[in-house]
């Protein structure tokens, strides 16, 4: 199995959602560091949207449910 990462903040209402979903994902807040923040925007090709799920080296800007 894969480790999922979530990139969000712990007061979105979207990232508690992904969260909830994926209990099993590490989840890095963005506010905790800029170096946090600089990776998100990478994996998210410069998107500031949360969350960013990531699963196999890839990445999912956003979360709808079901997602």
């Amino acid at each position: 199995m894969s480790e999922i990462v979530i990139y969000g903040k712990s007061t979105c209402p979207h990232t508690k959602r992904a969260l909830a979903a994926h209990p099993e994902a590490r989840f890095v807040d963005i506010l905790a560091s800029e170096k946090n923040l600089e990776e998100m925007l990478r994996l998210s090709g410069g998107q500031r949207r949360i969350p960013v799920v990531v699963e196999d080296g890839k990445a999912c800007v956003g979360f709808r449910r079901g997602s």
